[in-house]
């Protein structure tokens, strides 16, 4: 990564990361917040928009890992549930993505058809 992307706080580089996602540059933004999860794994907002940014770069298997990552510590994370489901969708795998649309959908208040 660019050192001058890479260096200052946590919470200078999470807005730079943030920044560089709103403008849609995903994959500097993703090499920003890759060493961001490093550094605090357990941080759920970091995990959850680098798997964004993985997801609106195409790098699906990456947005995959990161978003069982987040669900294994908090199951219940409704976003997670739903970019889950929709990452899945993507590559295709439709049978294995709906279990995570329903849950998300229930959890948001949606009831089925």
């Amino acid at each position: 990564m660019n050192d001058y992307y890479g260096h200052g706080t946590a919470a200078e580089r999470w807005d730079r990361a943030r920044m560089f996602f709103d403008a849609k540059e995903y994959v500097t933004a993703a090499g920003i917040l890759d060493e961001l999860v490093a550094e605090t794994p357990e941080q759920v907002g970091p995990r959850l928009l680098l798997a964004r940014a993985y997801y609106h770069s195409a790098r699906l298997g990456r947005a995959e890992a990161e978003l069982s990552a987040i669900l294994e510590r908090d199951p219940a994370e409704r976003y997670a549930l739903l970019l889950l489901g929709r990452t899945l969708e993507r590559q295709g795998r439709a049978a294995e993505a709906a279990p995570h649309l329903k849950l998300a959908a229930a959890m948001g208040g949606e009831l089925p058809d």
